[in-house]
């Protein structure tokens, strides 16, 4: 065990485990780090490994994506990593090399904390039939004025420009797309990767020829070009032409999460992508002087789940002006066990768990499923405990079948790589007053060993153990960051046995898991529009529909949209099936984008807290339920109509005082 030393306090764990891993290591991470990449294409040959002294001398070939909580607003920031960093206020994105990050955290006077940007967990709504007719309107209200507000769409695989729903007259309905995956244009405006504007697109679906040549998204190619692509989808229900917004400008953001080992590992995609696409669509709003709507059908379970972490405060602070709303979906956490034989839906609930420690010396497990059998996982599994700063937890972990406990550690201590038996590395962070919102941290990790021989983290269950070391409150919650199941490049003598290499998810067990407050980090912001899935036809939220509220006890979601078999456009599919249907809170959220934008071009001047008011109030609760706010569905089923109507009244006063005197006076 030991104590954080004053640099490293200001660092996140997750960043001084990357600083004291050697190159062989960080290069064989970064294709499962979505904010580590290497800087180098070279192969690296395999030394014996040495001892390196904590925080004094890095690896050289890899670099972070970070955000950074300043001690003020002062710009030297962007000076010291000229090209590399973004700042707002006493918030900023950086990219950076390990030693910039150690030099960095030695600036007291300057830097407060730097965490790494949050793995996005790329959405996983279920897809249904195919379509060759189109759906039934969506749309709001025919007498809404052409190009009154824009929305705007982060998300992934591809946008299909040329598709029927998102053509007008041969024209594009997309004003500019920014995709972040594509080759850098050192010519154009953004940073990083390209931007493709309305011309461009209008240009190739001029040139594009019959059915048997080459299509406009041919001629302009994205990096990303998924059939049945999520972004299309989205796209094509918010504002498609029989979208809830069809006269709204479309802008979109494609976030680059590549498929490929080596494109992973020299590419973030992480939420400082996703903090500069929402500057991105910001910007455009305001160089056309427009109220925009952004839908986010993207998610992360990292940080407190209280609205306190970089991105979140990111995003809020586009929402302090009028005329701007944020749209995300609550997340598909909800599932705790499987419905039928078979149904692996499970697999991406289980996320979450809380409790309370009722007094000094109990203690409460954790039950942390591994999953394997004849897979090694060789990604890195996070569990982040939060728990009130008026209390002191100690920590421990005891690996699937062993007697042996790892720990205790204390508040303030640390415990990083420690090698098992097993071959699973585990480090244990325990940090006190974290700066985002004064709570204390705990942060476990189980590593694989990435050097020879290479081990994947032990399956089985863990237990990870809290014991009340001084209790005034007791409350805890805990969540699981995320990867998708996705089998991965076997290294070495992997290949060799023939053994099967898999980056993995793990979860709470049945017994831990608590279903409660899973819905996705990003919707947990104050002034976010979280949204539930709706299944219409039973009248009930969806089961894989994630559930609140937040953390701090705020009522997320907010509403609920139909979510479920939606039939939209299939991006890049076969011309016979132009549509297709799909279920999640990802399908959902994009209708309630559709109405927000519709109700700003109605009232541009409405802000994002009005906006929620009027959702709120003017929401259907679902058959049995009453008005009170409910962890699945929020206040209701959205209804539209009346949002618009509601609309109309929001800055319309009575003089009642004036209307009594003039009625006394027989006037």
């Amino acid at each position: 065990m030991k104590l954080l030393n004053d640099a490293a306090q200001r660092v996140q764990p997750w960043l001084r485990m990357i600083y004291n891993g050697d190159d062989i290591v960080n290069a064989r991470r970064a294709p499962y780090s979505s904010a580590l990449c290497r800087t180098s294409t070279k192969a690296l040959r395999e030394r014996p490994q040495k001892q390196l002294p904590d925080w004094k001398h890095p690896a050289r070939d890899v670099r972070v994506s970070t955000f950074i909580d300043l001690k003020h607003e002062d710009p030297w920031l962007g000076k010291w990593v000229e090209g590399r960093c973004r700042q707002h206020g006493k918030l900023a994105t950086a990219d950076l090399s390990l030693d910039e990050l150690r030099r960095l955290a030695a600036r007291r006077a300057d830097v407060a904390y730097v965490e790494a940007g949050e793995i996005l967990e790329p959405p996983n709504p279920s897809t249904g039939a195919f379509h060759s007719e189109p759906p039934p309107a969506r749309k709001l209200d025919p007498a809404m004025k052409k190009e009154q507000v824009l929305i705007g769409i982060i998300d992934v695989g591809g946008f299909d420009f040329a598709h029927p729903d998102l053509v007008q007259r041969g024209r594009t309905r997309f004003e500019r797309i920014w995709d972040q995956g594509l080759p850098h244009d050192p010519a154009g405006r953004v940073d990083y990767g390209r931007e493709i504007t309305k011309d461009e697109i209008n240009r190739a679906l001029r040139w594009q020829v019959g059915p048997d040549g080459l299509a406009a998204t041919e001629l302009l190619p994205q990096s990303m070009q998924l059939p049945g692509s999520h972004a299309t989808h989205v796209a094509s229900i918010a504002a498609g032409k029989r979208g809830v917004c069809p006269k709204a400008l479309l802008a979109g953001v494609t976030l680059s999460i590549p498929s490929s080992e080596r494109e992973r590992s020299q590419s973030f995609f992480d939420s400082t992508r996703l903090a500069h696409a929402v500057d991105y669509l910001d910007d455009l709003a305001r160089e056309r002087d427009l109220p925009l709507v952004i839908n986010i059908s993207l998610g992360t379970n990292g940080h407190a789940h209280d609205g306190s972490s970089p991105i979140n405060r990111w995003i809020e602070r586009i929402l302090d002006d009028p005329g701007r709303c944020v749209v995300v979906a609550a997340g598909n956490a909800g599932q705790e066990k499987p419905h039928f034989d078979g149904d692996l839906g499970f697999l991406s609930g289980r996320i979450h768990t809380s409790g309370r420690i009722e007094a000094t010396g109990l203690e409460v497990d954790l039950e942390w499923e591994i999953l394997g059998g004849d897979v090694e996982d060789l990604s890195e599994n996070e569990m982040e405990i939060w728990y009130e700063p008026q209390d002191e937890f100690e920590v421990e972990v005891r690996p699937p079948g062993s007697s042996t406990w790892i720990g205790p550690i204390e508040a303030g201590s640390y415990l990083q790589n420690c090698l098992l038996e097993n071959g699973t590395l585990v480090s244990i962070y325990n940090e006190r007053y974290h700066p985002a919102n004064g709570a204390n941290r705990v942060s476990v990790f189980l590593s694989p060993r990435l050097r020879r021989p290479l081990t994947g983290v032990t399956p089985g269950q863990w237990i990870v153990r809290l014991r009340g070391k001084t209790i005034r409150d007791g409350r805890f919650h805990a969540w699981i960051e995320r990867d998708d199941p996705r089998p991965v490049r076997p290294i070495g003598e992997l290949r060799a046995s023939g053994q099967v290499a898999w980056g993995f998810p793990s979860l709470f067990s049945e017994a831990s898991n608590v279903d409660a407050s899973s819905v996705n980090s990003l919707g947990c912001s104050e002034r976010v529009i979280a949204v539930a899935n709706l299944d219409s036809r039973s009248e009930k939220i969806h089961p894989s529909s994630s559930h609140g509220p937040t953390r701090d006890g705020r009522s997320k979601p907010e509403v609920a949209a139909e979510g479920t078999d939606i039939v939209a456009a299939n991006g890049f599919g076969h011309p016979k099936h132009p549509y297709v249907s799909k279920t999640g809170t990802s399908m959902a959220s994009p209708y309630v984008a559709g109405v927000a934008a519709a109700m700003l071009a109605l009232e541009p001047r409405l802000n994002a807290s009005q906006i929620i008011g009027i959702m709120r109030r003017t929401a259907q609760p679902l058959p049995g339920d009453d008005y009170h706010w409910q962890d699945a569905a929020g206040f209701g089923q959205i209804e539209s109509q009346r949002c618009l109507a509601e609309v109309a009244e929001t800055f319309l006063e009575k003089d009642y005082e004036n209307s009594a005197a003039r009625t006394r006076g027989g006037a």
